[in-house]
């Protein structure tokens, strides 16, 4: 990955952050972007790689601001999508506020599309576009609807995008359960436990770290005869009930 440049939209923390990390210390060039300016500004602290590392502040839901984001970041070799928003993305379904659903629809579903429809321009020969799903597609929980539809949609979308942007290759990563800090958001202090709990069940032996799924993402974005591929990251997770 020498010399290549990439972005990564939700690069601000978690799995996005594990894999710009692993990125530049490769000689990569990256651009990490999020809702959150704050975020940014830690993670640009914390990965410290000069003028190799740029940031950018985007809703991924808005056309307007992801049309600004593609043409700031320039010529790309590849795009990484793992922006999600775990804030009232989970609820039984009775109570499940609408505005709710339409925020995991806009960060997890149209944002990702959004990115496509304008990364075309922007795109190098052989490019990469990489979508992150997640096992809720295939193992939901109570409270998972719009979650589990979703990265459903996400997998079949990347499927239609590898036929109509190709030779630009659409794939998607799909992890399991990720010690990350959208645990403390979706368990609390609960987060320890929960996580524990699925270790013991899952034929791994333990829960996923965010360098394994960067791992995997850099996997499929260096082999140019992947495309509209879903890769399992999910410690078996699929395997269990």
């Amino acid at each position: 990955m020498t010399d290549s440049r990439v972005l990564i939209v939700g690069g601000g923390s978690g799995m996005g952050l594990a894999l710009a990390d692993s990125l530049l210390a490769g000689g990569a060039r990256v651009m990490i972007a999020g809702r959150s300016g704050e975020r940014l500004a830690a993670a640009a602290r914390r990965l410290d790689r000069g003028e190799r590392l740029r940031t950018s502040q985007v809703d991924v839901g808005r056309e307007d601001q992801v049309r600004r984001l593609l043409a700031e970041a320039g010529r790309l070799d590849h795009v990484v999508v793992t922006a999600a928003d775990a804030t009232g993305a989970y609820a039984p379904l009775p109570g499940f506020d609408v505005q709710a659903a339409r925020s995991v629809i806009d960060t997890k579903l149209l944002g990702p599309w959004l990115i496509a429809k304008h990364a075309g321009p922007v795109l190098a020969p052989g490019a990469s576009i990489t979508f992150t799903s997640g096992i809720a597609a295939y193992r939901p929980g109570p409270g998972a609807s719009m979650v589990a539809s979703a990265n459903g949609a996400l997998e079949a979308l990347a499927r239609a995008l590898a036929v109509e942007l190709a030779p630009i290759r659409v794939n998607v990563v799909s992890p399991g359960w990720v010690d990350t800090p959208v645990w403390d958001t979706l368990a609390g202090d609960a987060k320890a436990e929960r996580l524990a709990a699925m270790a013991a069940r899952l034929p791994a032996g333990r829960i996923g770290r965010p360098a394994d799924i960067a791992k995997a993402f850099e996997a499929v974005m260096g082999n140019g005869f992947i495309t509209g591929t879903v890769v399992h990251v999910d410690g078996g997770h699929r395997l269990v009930q």
